[in-house]
């Protein structure tokens, strides 16, 4: 038992399933929240005026904020706790939302690149906040849920996927949909964190607890963060760009691009929701190294460019092959309750490297290669999620 643990008061099994569900909702929103609108990336481009490589650029705001922003998280939700950081988090994702929206409704490129700075820093805070949280209501409850909680993340992207494909038939604007986003986030976030369990304030130091610069020091944390690097940067990649690929590289239509994006969170959703029975059978590195192999077979199905039906069926599998990375990386992280806090903001720093190189990376390969041949560069990033993935093995 950690001192962590020991300053926390006991809990009631009724508390603790309050807490989980909260924990799943919370992260379901955020899911909608961030990745709803990316199905119809191509709708924002167009309305944006953006290039392949540009569109890469505006993604860099995001992505830049996100990696600037989470090594702050840890300190915050190590004093005023998960709960009181996504507050905070999901307001800047909140007001970040309405100004992309009011960046593709004006066509102002400076107006939606705001918008997803305060997008990108506000989901820092809230996915940190969010993973410690899951990890706490883990620990207690002493079965591996952390990839269930990922799920739920998973679920929102899919309910925003089904509703970006059914807006795009439709016809419904891009920043109207922004709009309704933004407003459903806020009415779910609010009193939801209000049922997350009871924090007590940490200080550097408290025995047990540790400072930033301890955590960048330690191989074992510094390795977590490049699983993360490595399977963030496959799933960030089919975020930003699967859809693309579909419109620009198979020729298909928006509608078919939004089912793309579809059919990959979904393959990503049904395997977290049962990674955890896989992960307490066969152990988190063995699960992790099998995903691999699934996640690089659906990327060379998307990209051979034989037909839509098959890289459809390649992006099942490359959702399949990403869905584990990062809660296994969350909940390694997390192994220590103390220590928790800084270790994920440690980990998740290196991990969201990947959104940070990612969309120019690829961008920029695109615009010289084409779509489909620039995604190869993720079979890379796989492989160094495969070879790191030893240091997923719990703490004794």
């Amino acid at each position: 038992m950690t001192a962590a643990d020991v300053d926390r008061p006991e809990l009631e099994r009724p508390e603790l399933e309050r807490a989980k569900v909260a924990v799943a909702a919370t992260f379901a929103t955020n899911g909608l929240a961030f990745a709803g609108w990316l199905a119809r990336a191509p709708a924002v481009r167009a309305d944006l005026h953006l290039s392949a490589a540009g569109f890469g650029l505006l993604l860099l705001c995001i992505s830049g904020a996100a990696i600037m922003s989470i090594p702050l998280s840890g300190p915050l939700v190590q004093r005023v706790g998960p709960a009181r950081t996504i507050l905070l988090g999901s307001s800047s994702m909140v007001l970040g939302l309405i100004g992309l929206g009011t960046g593709t409704l004006t066509g102002t490129v400076a107006i939606a690149a705001v918008g997803l700075v305060l997008v990108g820093a506000g989901n820092s805070a809230w996915d940190v906040a969010m993973n410690v949280e899951g990890a706490d209501v883990e620990r207690r409850l002493g079965r591996t849920i952390m990839p269930r909680f990922h799920a739920g993340f998973s679920l929102g992207t899919v309910l925003g996927a089904v509703v970006s494909a059914l807006a795009a038939a439709c016809g419904l604007p891009i920043w109207a949909q922004l709009y309704l986003t933004a407003a459903v986030a806020a009415a779910i976030t609010f009193p939801t964190v209000r049922r997350f369990l009871p924090h007590v304030a940490g200080r550097a130091d408290r025995p047990g607890a540790m400072r930033v610069a301890q955590a960048w020091r330690e191989p074992r944390t510094i390795l977590i963060g490049l699983i993360m690097l490595g399977f963030g940067f496959a799933e960030g990649t089919a975020n930003d760009w699967l859809a693309i690929s579909l419109v620009d590289g198979y020729g298909a239509s928006e509608t078919i691009g939004a089912i793309g994006y579809g059919s990959f969170v979904t393959a990503m959703t049904l395997s977290r929701l049962f990674g955890g029975y896989a992960i307490e059978r066969w152990g988190r590195v063995a699960v992790l190294r099998a995903t691999v192999v699934s996640g690089m077979a659906g990327l060379l199905l998307v990209i051979s460019g034989f037909a839509v039906p098959v890289a459809l069926l390649g992006g099942l599998l490359w959702g399949a092959g990403s869905s584990l990375g990062f809660p296994v990386g969350m909940s390694a992280a997390a192994d220590d309750a103390a220590r928790a806090a800084i270790r994920v903001s440690v980990a998740g720093s290196i991990g969201y490297g990947a959104f940070l190189a990612g969309p120019p990376l690829i961008g920029v390969l695109a615009q010289h290669f084409g779509v489909l041949n620039a995604i190869l560069c993720a079979l890379v990033a796989l492989l160094i999620g495969l070879l790191a993935s030893g240091a997923a093995k719990p703490l004794r």
